[in-house]
């Protein structure tokens, strides 16, 4: 049987098909260099085609081309190790290399396409000969200068396509490229074949240049494939057989069959059908998804024109409103200027009114200031030396004139209500104590000893006044008692330090009421910051309640003493002294009285310093004497505080400050100005009944109490314990005493103190 001769129109196997649809249309890649960025559209391609190798039952085909790729990713290579992937298209890139930096080429062992067209890579792995797999090699319009020696160890290579590169020579080792049945070398820069090539007995179709071949000679090469390969077969000495001879071998190796002649038709056209009909699913599922694309920017476009008019609505929208804001504020704006040329006019008329009171005031307190000031000529001095004279006389003496003045019964009933205010008190605090002992003994018996206490308690109540009012005027103790209790309450240190007590108080009231609603609102911006007023807070009440038992002690010590010099046969002793303690003025109203100003007075109460008042009453000092000292001055005086001594000073000098600027406006005053001026003696008036409002809180203290956070522990009762060291004001005093640490804090609880002013 005759071989037949090879030509152009032997019968296309599935190897040829794929290299036909990997080539595809011819296309002209723009050169953007190798460092430019991939864009968008790009990425987005990449990415699906990625997600589209990887859905469950996807083909063996991977497909990155025009990705704009200028090098292989790195998860690539494991897809296609992973996955099996038998066809790798990477054409249209801006590919310099196939291998990355931490990838083997072992990776693809199981290619059987590799298309790397239109890039611009100037070679390939020295060792893609590992690709044993491999039948169909595209590098087509590349940049390669040559060929690695290991090509010649692709065995099952069918297809090589190297046109369009700048190679001057083939390598010797194509000779092993045994099953190799088409060669394109066209558009290089070819002049000689390797004599090697005669070895590959399958060739049926060589594309060269002819024009500037010299080995084979031109006249060969224009004879065709078969010309070109016996011209090669003689000059190696060996004889020439068709490719039809040794086509059967390599297709049954393709098939996986054995040597059966008759059966190799049957798995070519098997074969055959089996890529067909992949490819044909490839198209298909191409198509289905360019459709999918298709359709999903149809949406995005609907949705992009629906949001447009939305905006556009919007606009329209804020443009109506700001043109109606815009009418509002010139409505507004007019309303505004004729209410203030309103305000005008009635304050010219209100100034000329008050100019024409100025004269008839000013004419009147001018007459008062003369008449009082010869009586205060006549009397002052005598009057000042004869009353400091006769109160240090009284001080400690009881004359026979208070004895005489003595108003028993009056006395005796102010004594009886203080005794029984002071027993309540301790009464409360002896239940308090002792349901706390109930708690920690856990003993029944103490219910029993509750009950009988406040039977006592009852009892007490239930006593006749008169019988009380008696027993009074008849034990000295009981006398001795009611003067305590009345100089705990009338002494001015104690009482302040009970103010400060109450209004720290308060503020840990106010400070865990802040804290739980930040922390139902789930706020965290200030709670720093309200735990260090905490703190503080705490540790200040801790000091006060200290410096309180202190000053008790001392107030009892001078007890002591007066009850050591009182004389034994000196009847109704403590009666006469509860009596002139009553009878005793405020220490504001005697400094008052003794020539010290109001306002410095008051200054002094707003800074927490009255104990310094009966220092500034002996110097006599005045606002203009403090506004010209210095701190050290006041240091020599006795006031040790260095920040108090510059809070005086600069309270001073601000409230000196206004006054000159008030005198100032009043001495200024023409009579053609409106602006009358208001006379100097006028002018204390409006700052003491402004002065209140300003210093009074905006509502009433116990309204800020009432609205405590309730128990959190019970959730019935109000807050009425302070735990010490955390400052929480959080349960009742049931609770409280079980507890062991604060239940918002978590906090050691050292101390717990009892609110009984709260309601």
């Amino acid at each position: 049987m005759a071989a037949r001769a090879p030509d152009c129109r032997v019968r296309e196997d599935p190897q040829h098909r794929a290299q036909r649809v990997c080539q595809g249309p011819q296309i002209t890649c723009v050169h953007r260099g190798a460092h430019n960025a991939q864009s968008g559209e790009a990425r987005k391609r990449l990415e699906y085609q990625m997600c589209l190798a990887k859905e469950a039952g996807a083909d063996d085909i991977l497909d990155l081309s025009k990705c704009e790729l200028p090098e292989i990713p790195d998860g690539i290579f494991s897809t296609c190790r992973v996955l099996q992937k038998k066809v790798l298209i990477l054409h249209s890139n801006f590919l310099t290399q196939l291998l990355p930096k931490s990838c083997q080429i072992s990776d693809l062992s199981a290619l059987k396409v590799l298309d790397l067209h239109d890039n611009k890579m100037t070679s390939l792995p020295v060792d893609v000969g590992s690709l044993t797999s491999l039948r169909v090699l595209n590098v087509e319009r590349n940049l390669l200068r040559s060929l690695p020696d290991s090509i010649g160890d692709l065995v099952q290579l069918q297809t090589l396509n190297v046109k369009g590169n700048k190679l001057k020579v083939l390598p010797h080792t194509v000779g092993g490229l045994r099953s190799l049945r088409t060669l394109d070398v066209t558009e290089n820069r070819l002049q000689e074949l390797p004599q090697e090539l005669a070895h590959v007995r399958t060739l049926e179709m060589l594309s060269l240049d002819t024009a500037g071949m010299v080995y084979p000679p031109r006249s060969v090469c224009v004879e065709g494939t078969e010309a070109i390969q016996q011209f090669l077969c003689k000059e190696v000495g060996v004889e020439y057989c068709a490719p039809s001879q040794y086509l059967l071998s390599v297709l049954e190796n393709s098939a996986g069959e054995g040597d059966s002649v008759d059966g190799a038709p049957v798995a070519f056209q098997a074969e055959e059908v089996e890529w067909q009909n992949k490819f044909s699913e490839y198209e298909r599922r191409k198509e289905q998804k360019m459709l999918e694309k298709l359709e999903f920017e149809r949406r995005l476009d609907l949705g992009q024109r629906e949001y447009a008019q939305l905006v556009q609505q919007n606009n329209t929208q804020k443009d109506q409103i700001l043109q109606s804001v815009r009418q509002e504020q010139s409505r507004l704006d007019k309303g505004l200027t004729q209410h203030q040329k309103q305000l005008h006019n009635d304050r010219q008329e209100l100034q000329e009114q008050l100019k024409q009171m100025e004269k008839r005031i000013s004419f009147r307190i001018s007459n008062l200031l003369e008449e009082n000031q010869r009586q205060k000529q006549s009397a002052a001095i005598l009057k000042s030396l004869d009353d400091e004279r006769i109160r240090m006389e009284q001080l400690m003496a009881i004359t026979q004139e208070e004895a005489d003045n003595l108003r028993r019964k009056e006395v005796a009933s102010a004594m009886q209500q203080m005794l029984s205010e002071s027993y309540k008190s301790r009464l409360l605090q002896m239940a308090y104590e002792s349901r706390r002992q109930e708690m920690v003994s856990q003993a029944c018996s103490s219910l029993a000893d509750m009950d009988h206490k406040l039977q006592q308690i009852q009892v007490w109540q239930q006593l006749d006044q008169s019988k009380a009012i008696s027993q009074i005027l008849q034990e000295s103790e009981i006398q001795k008692a009611a003067f305590e209790a009345l100089q705990l309450k009338k002494d001015l240190m104690h009482r302040q330090i009970r103010e400060q007590i109450i209004l720290i108080e308060t503020e840990l009231m106010q400070l865990t009421h802040l804290e739980i609603t930040r922390q139902e609102l789930d706020t965290e911006a200030l709670q720093e910051e309200i735990s260090a007023q905490r703190l503080t807070l705490s540790e200040l009440l801790q000091q006060l309640l200290k410096d309180k038992k202190q000053r008790e002690e001392e107030l009892l010590d001078v007890l002591r003493q007066m009850d050591a010099k009182s004389e034994a046969n000196q009847e109704n002793y403590w009666l006469i002294q509860y009596q002139r303690l009553l009878n005793q003025k405020p220490l504001s109203l005697r400094l008052q009285e003794e020539g010290l100003e109001q306002d410095l007075v008051s200054l002094l109460k707003e800074l927490s310093a009255e104990k310094y008042l009966p220092i500034f009453a002996h110097h006599r000092f005045s606002l203009e004497m403090l506004e010209k000292m210095t701190p050290n001055d006041l240091k020599k005086l006795g006031v040790q505080e260095v920040g108090l001594q510059i809070s005086i000073i600069d309270r001073a000098r601000e409230i000196w400050r206004l006054r000159k600027e008030k005198l100032k406006v009043v001495d200024n005053i023409t009579p053609n100005e409106l602006m009358p001026s208001v006379p100097q003696e006028v002018e204390p008036s409006a700052p003491q009944d402004i002065q209140p409002s300003l210093e009074s809180p905006s509502f009433p203290l116990t309204e800020v109490t009432n609205r405590n956070s309730e128990c959190v522990v019970c959730l019935e009762q109000e807050a009425q314990t302070i735990f010490l060291t955390c400052g929480h004001v959080c349960c009742c005093s049931k609770c409280g005493d079980a507890l062991h640490t604060c239940p918002l804090c978590r906090g050691a609880i050292t101390q717990r103190i009892r609110i009984y002013h709260s309601t």
